[in-house]
């Protein structure tokens, strides 16, 4: 579909040699009929009017007019009374047929995948407010680079915030705004590297990947940590030498469990010894049901963790905000490779989530959408325990997905497989655990994107792969 420009003239890059050889007549027919072959101009598109580029190229009105008459004659050009001159249908170059790819790839019924909101829940309207909120009260000034920390704004927001929900000891003046938990983990492992650190562990099960790939742009080498019904195991923690640690506390991805009171100590205790750091992934604690709230880690010892929160699971991956809260030792740091980085976020959005936040309209949000992920994980659960019975959940106090234990001799990967061809998306604990290993069989069941409907019917589709 061509793009439809709104301007009276859209305007196009072409020029002319008024030095060499070739007629201009010639030389503008010969641009205009390449840049139709190339799909550079693509067919429907209009072009400028005779008078416009006449007035751009420095030529007369009437030169152009036999240039498009010219083009028009050889099927290049349409032309209509009253209407703009544009690139004929036909006249493109039909592009080579890809080869699809073997099998193709069937509609799902239901897709678990993990990690993702209720992407069809964004609050447009109270954004689109937020937004013109933002735009209509906003200094000038804010319309500059401006602190590369963030918007003054949206950190006093999100500091009081954080301190009212989740029991942070969070400082507007140590909280630097990020695009998201990817570049807020890469900032803390930068930071670190600067300090002297070379090792930096993760839980395991955890997110090998992303810990790994991260480790290595910041020059560290990424080792993994095993995970009990505790949390994070501090005694294996210590033994690798790592003088950092990524952790998820309050919800352990993927297993769902929640670091115990004594393993908290333990591992500020291990921190402090080892003139270490804390890196807390605090990535789904609004989401929880039927257990109390869990206060955030850097609670407890804000010099010894850095906070790394965002809204892609409270709202949508795509606005890509997020925030870290820096201990005093980095803060300095951390604010220099962010203004590295990109100089700031966009300071508009950051200024509508402030709104957003302190107009209550994003807590109204989370509290609609901690019904909507209970009644679908309650659909979960009776889904299974009517076409499955023999898979044991866990992990579901709190957040938008769960661990489903397969029963003994049920191969991840083939369930996997079978599952896809049969247009429902599982995804298993091997991609989480370090060695890849696919025992026992586990999968990771998300439905924060997944209506109730379809996970009734997806689980329906696929319970006799489940054993």
């Amino acid at each position: 579909m061509p793009v439809q420009w709104a301007g009276l003239s859209p305007e196009l890059l072409l020029t002319v040699d008024r030095e060499g050889g070739e007629r201009l007549c010639a030389q503008l027919e010969r641009q205009l009929r390449d840049a139709i072959r190339s799909g550079r101009l693509q067919a429907g598109e209009r072009l400028p009017s005779s008078r416009e580029l006449a007035r751009i190229l420095g030529l007369s009105r009437g030169l152009v007019q036999d240039c498009y008459a010219q083009l028009q004659a050889e099927g290049y050009l349409v032309t209509r009374v009253g209407s703009a001159t544009r690139v004929a249908d036909c006249a493109q170059v039909a592009p080579a047929p890809t080869t699809p790819p073997p099998g193709g790839r069937p509609r799902l019924i239901a897709d678990f995948r993990y990690g993702v909101p209720d992407l069809a829940s964004f609050p447009v309207a109270d954004w689109l407010w937020a937004t013109r909120e933002a735009a209509r009260t906003m200094p000038t000034a804010d319309l500059d680079y401006g602190d590369p920390r963030g918007s003054s704004a949206l950190r006093e927001v999100v500091a009081g915030y954080l301190r009212r929900v989740r029991g942070a000891a969070a400082d507007p003046a140590r909280t630097v705004v990020c695009s998201g938990y990817a570049q807020g983990l890469s900032l803390a492992l930068r930071a670190l590297a600067r300090t002297g650190a070379r090792v930096v562990a993760y839980e395991d099960p955890g997110g090998p990947a992303t810990a790994t790939a991260a480790a290595e742009a910041a020059g560290l080498t990424a080792v993994p940590v095993p995970v009990d019904e505790d949390g994070v195991d501090v005694r294996a923690l210590d033994a690798t030498g790592a003088r950092a640690v990524i952790v998820t506390p309050a919800h352990q991805w993927p297993t769902g469990v929640v670091l115990a009171p004594a393993r908290r100590h333990a591992l500020i205790e291990w921190a402090e010894r080892r003139d270490a750091y804390v890196i807390e992934d605090d990535y789904d604690a609004e989401f929880r049901y039927d257990r109390e709230p869990v206060g955030a880690l850097q609670g407890l010892a804000a010099d010894r963790v850095i906070s790394v929160g965002t809204v892609s699971k409270s709202l949508v991956p795509a606005l890509r905000l997020g925030w870290l809260l820096c201990p005093q030792a980095l803060t300095e740091s951390l604010t220099d490779l962010k203004r590295i980085a990109d100089r700031g976020s966009p300071s508009l959005d950051q200024l509508a989530l402030a709104r957003l936040i302190e107009s209550g309209r994003y807590d109204r949000h989370l509290r609609r959408m901690r019904t909507t992920y209970a009644t679908r994980r309650t659909a979960l659960v009776s889904a299974l325990a009517q076409h499955a019975p023999a898979v044991r959940l866990s992990g579901l106090a709190a957040g938008f997905h769960a661990v489903a234990h397969l029963p003994s001799g049920v191969e991840e990967r083939g369930v996997v497989a079978e599952a896809r061809s049969r247009g429902v998306g599982l995804y298993g604990m091997s991609a989480c655990r370090s060695s890849g290993a696919e025992s026992p069989a586990q999968l990771i069941m998300g439905f924060g994107d997944v209506t109730d409907r379809a996970i009734g019917e997806g689980i329906a589709a696929v319970a006799d792969l489940l054993g």
